[in-house]
C-alpha cells in the first residue's frame, strides 16, 4: 500500500511541475514554445485517465502548479505590512493556486464524462475557463490563450478574444492526440494558419491618425508601504504636483488612488490639482466618501477645483477593496479590505459612464486597475475613442504581476481597436495604440515607463481603429458563440462515447 501511495504521489507532484512549466510561456518570461509542449503533456495526461475522480486529480494539480507559478505575485500584498500580515502570504499561494486549481479539476472530470481523450479535455477546459471570469464575480487572469500576448499571434484577439484565443491553442494541441498525426496535425496547421493570417491582415492595416490632444502621464514611483504613510502624504502630494506642473499638455493623467487625502470639489487638495495642472485637466485616481460610504474613484480637475466628471471603479477586488459582510468584520474585528483607507471597504459604482474631453480629446472609457482584465467591463452603450486605465500595480511586486497585468490591459486594446493610456503609480505606464503597439512620445521614444521609475510620458493621444469582430461580437451577445460552440463539440464527445458504447455492447 505504501509504495502504491508514493507513486500516486510522484505522478501528483508531477502533474504540478508540468503545469508551473507551462506558466513559463505567460509573461514576463514569454516562453510559449515551452509553454506549448507542457499544455500538451497535460493535455494528453488528464485525457488518458481512465476514471472521473484520476481525471480531477491530475487537472487539479496540474491547475495548481500552472496558477501557483502564474499568480506567485498574490503573495505581494501581505508583505505591505509584513509584521501583520506576513503570516498570510504562503497560505494566500496555496489557497489561490488549488482554488483556481479546481476548475482544471472540473474540465478533468467533465471531459472523462464525455468519454475521455485530450480533446474532450481541451474543450472542458477552455469551458472552465471561460467559467472562470464569470464564477464569484470572475478572474480571468492567467488564461491558456495569454501565451501569446507578448507575439504577433496576440492579434487573435481582435478576432475571438482571449478566451477564444485558449479555445483555439488547446484545440489545436489536442488535435494530433485525439485524431493522429495526419488528421490531427492537419487541424493544427489549419488553426495555425488561421492565426497567421489573421494576425499578418491586422498588422497590414493603416495605423489611425493620432488626434490633436497632447496628453502627460505622471508616474510617481510611491512605494505601497509610504503611499498611505501620514507622515509622507504632503511629500507624496507635492511629487505628483511638482511632475504636472507646466506640463504642455490638454490632459495631465495620474494614477489609481494618487491623492493621499479624501476629496471634494474646490478643497484644498482639489485647488491645488487644478493650480498644477494650469491650462490642461487632470485626470485623479482618489478616493471619496459620503457617510460611511467610500469610492475608489477618477476624476477630472479644472479650473477653481471643480471636479467636473467623476467615474466610481465598479468591479472591485474581493478582499482587496470589499469583504464579504464586511461592515461586521469591520464592526467587530476592525478587519478591513487591504487597499481600503476609509471604513470596511469601497462601495461599488453605478455606470460605467465615459469620461467626455469635447471635440479634440473624444470620450474616454475609464478602467481602474483589475477592471482592465475583464473584456466584458469594455462593454459600453455607446462606443469611446479611447481606454484609460488608472492603476496602482505597486500592490504586485515587481517579479511577475505588473508585466501580466499590463500584458493583458494591452489585449483589451487589440480586442477593441481602441487606444489605450495606462497611468501606473509604479509603472508599467504607457501609451498603446489600437492595435496594441507602445506608441511613440514627442521626442520620438517609446512611450512607455517601466517598473520602479519616477517621470513622465508626453505624447499625442492615437486614434482608434474600426471596432473588430470581437468588439462587435461582445457587444452584441457576448461569449455565447463560444460557449455555444464549446458546448455542442462536448456534446458530440458524449454521443460519440455512447455509440462506441453500445457497439462494444453489441458486439
Amino acid at each position: 500500500m505504501q509504495p502504491q501511495r508514493n507513486r500516486l504521489w510522484h505522478q501528483r507532484l508531477r502533474d504540478f511541475v508540468i503545469g508551473a512549466v507551462a506558466a513559463l510561456g505567460l509573461s514576463p518570461f514569454g516562453l510559449w514554445p515551452v509553454a506549448l509542449v507542457a499544455l500538451a503533456l497535460i493535455l494528453r495526461r488528464v485525457g488518458a485517465a481512465k476514471t472521473g475522480r484520476e481525471a480531477f486529480w491530475r487537472g487539479l494539480f496540474a491547475g495548481a502548479g500552472w496558477f501557483g507559478l502564474s499568480l506567485n505575485w498574490i503573495v505581494q500584498p501581505f508583505f505591505v505590512d509584513p509584521w501583520r500580515h506576513g503570516w498570510m502570504a504562503p497560505f494566500a499561494l496555496l489557497l489561490i493556486a488549488f482554488g483556481l486549481g479546481l476548475f482544471w479539476g472540473l474540465a478533468g472530470l467533465i471531459a472523462r464524462r464525455a468519454g475521455g481523450g485530450a480533446m474532450a479535455f481541451a474543450l472542458a477546459l477552455s469551458l472552465t475557463e471561460l467559467a472562470r471570469g464569470f464564477v464569484l464575480t470572475g478572474f480571468p487572469w492567467s488564461l491558456p490563450g495569454h501565451i501569446w500576448l507578448d507575439t504577433a499571434l496576440v492579434q487573435m484577439g481582435a478576432l475571438m478574444g482571449g478566451y477564444g484565443m485558449t479555445a483555439l491553442t488547446l484545440i489545436a494541441l489536442a488535435a494530433p492526440f485525439s485524431y493522429g498525426w495526419r488528421r490531427g496535425g492537419a487541424v493544427s496547421t489549419a488553426i495555425l494558419a488561421l492565426g497567421v493570417g489573421w494576425s499578418g491582415y491586422r498588422l497590414s492595416l493603416p495605423e489611425p491618425a493620432p488626434r490633436d490632444t497632447v496628453l502627460r502621464i505622471v508616474q510617481p514611483n510611491i512605494a505601497q508601504n509610504l503611499k498611505w504613510d501620514p507622515e509622507e502624504a504632503r511629500s507624496n502630494f507635492t511629487r505628483l504636483l511638482s511632475m504636472t506642473a507646466g506640463a504642455r499638455a490638454d490632459l495631465v493623467i495620474w494614477p489609481e488612488t494618487s491623492v493621499p487625502y479624501l476629496v471634494t470639489e474646490g478643497d484644498g487638495a482639489a485647488l491645488s490639482i487644478a493650480q498644477a495642472g494650469g491650462d490642461a485637466l487632470v485626470v485623479a485616481g482618489y478616493q471619496r466618501d459620503e457617510g460611511a460610504a467610500a469610492w475608489n474613484t477618477l476624476g477630472v480637475f479644472g479650473p477653481g477645483g471643480r471636479i467636473s466628471q467623476t467615474f466610481d471603479k465598479i468591479h472591485l477586488v474581493p478582499f482587496g477593496e470589499y469583504m464579504p459582510m464586511g461592515d461586521l468584520l469591520y464592526d467587530r474585528f476592525g478587519i478591513r479590505a487591504f487597499a481600503s483607507q476609509a471604513g470596511a471597504g469601497y462601495s461599488a459604482g453605478l455606470a460605467r459612464n465615459l469620461l467626455d474631453f469635447g471635440a479634440t480629446g473624444g470620450r474616454a472609457l475609464p478602467l481602474i486597475c483589475y477592471e482592465a482584465i475583464f473584456p466584458g467591463d469594455l462593454v459600453t452603450d455607446e462606443r469611446p475613442d479611447w481606454i484609460l486605465q488608472a492603476t496602482n500595480d505597486a500592490w504586485f511586486g515587481t517579479l511577475t504581476g505588473p508585466y501580466q497585468h499590463f500584458a493583458q490591459t494591452r489585449l483589451r486594446a487589440i480586442e477593441q481597436g481602441l487606444p489605450l493610456i495606462r497611468a501606473a503609480n509604479t509603472g508599467i505606464s504607457a501609451v498603446v495604440d489600437a492595435r496594441g503597439f507602445v506608441a511613440t512620445d514627442r521626442e520620438g521614444q517609446p512611450a512607455r515607463l517601466g517598473l520602479g521609475l519616477q517621470g513622465v510620458i508626453d505624447a499625442q493621444l492615437p486614434g482608434p481603429m474600426a471596432p473588430p469582430p470581437y468588439a462587435r461580437m461582445l457587444r452584441s451577445v457576448g461569449e455565447a458563440p463560444l460557449l455555444i460552440f464549446l458546448l455542442s463539440g462536448l456534446l458530440v464527445r458524449v454521443l460519440s462515447a455512447r455509440r462506441r458504447a453500445v457497439g462494444r455492447a453489441g458486439a
